[in-house]
This record gives C-alpha cells, sequence and structure tokens, in this order.
C-alpha cells in the first residue's frame, strides 16, 4: 500500500531517517540536529524523501547547499528538496 507524500512519518521511519542522516562532518550535524529538533513531530512522508536526497551527496556538496554557497540542480532540484533544505537553513533561534 503507498503511503500519501503528506501524511505524518511514523515512529519507525522517521528512527531510520534520523540514523541515515548521521554525517562525517559536525556542521552538518547541527544543520541536521537543528532541523529535527523543529520538524521531527510535523515531517511527512514527501519531506523524508527531500532530505533522503540531500543525505546521498558527500558531506561537503550538502554543506554547501546548507551554507548558500549553491542551490539544487539537476535531479536534485524537486520541490520536496527544496521545502526541507529552507527548512534545514532556517536560522537558530535568537533567545
Amino acid at each position: 500500500m503507498d503511503t500519501p507524500a503528506n501524511d505524518l512519518l511514523d515512529e519507525r521511519s522517521l528512527s531510520k531517517l534520523r540514523w541515515r542522516c548521521r554525517r562525517g562532518l559536525l556542521e552538518n550535524d547541527l544543520f541536521i540536529e537543528r532541523f529535527f529538533g523543529r520538524h521531527e513531530a510535523t515531517l511527512t512522508v514527501r519531506q523524508a524523501a527531500g532530505l533522503e536526497a540531500l543525505m546521498d551527496l558527500a558531506d561537503n556538496d550538502l554543506l554547501d547547499l546548507l551554507l548558500r554557497r549553491r542551490d539544487p540542480d539537476g535531479d536534485l532540484a524537486r520541490p520536496e528538496v527544496n521545502e526541507v533544505l529552507a527548512q534545514l537553513r532556517e536560522p537558530p533561534d535568537q533567545r
């Protein structure tokens, strides 16, 4: 059975995704941890697919996207990738 893209991610899928998102560069991990801290309770299947696509990148390529040194292009320039990338790029809370 196909899961609709806007359904929330179930606990098992979320756990697998968090594991998949572990990176070799601390800088990437900081962006990703902040993302999960803000969005994990509302993460959809569609957003998870966008995040998975980003996790297929090499660490330095991912960091370039996170730091706005470049934008997604080619196969990576998809709405779900751009949506998650915008969430990942959100600045830290200024409290």
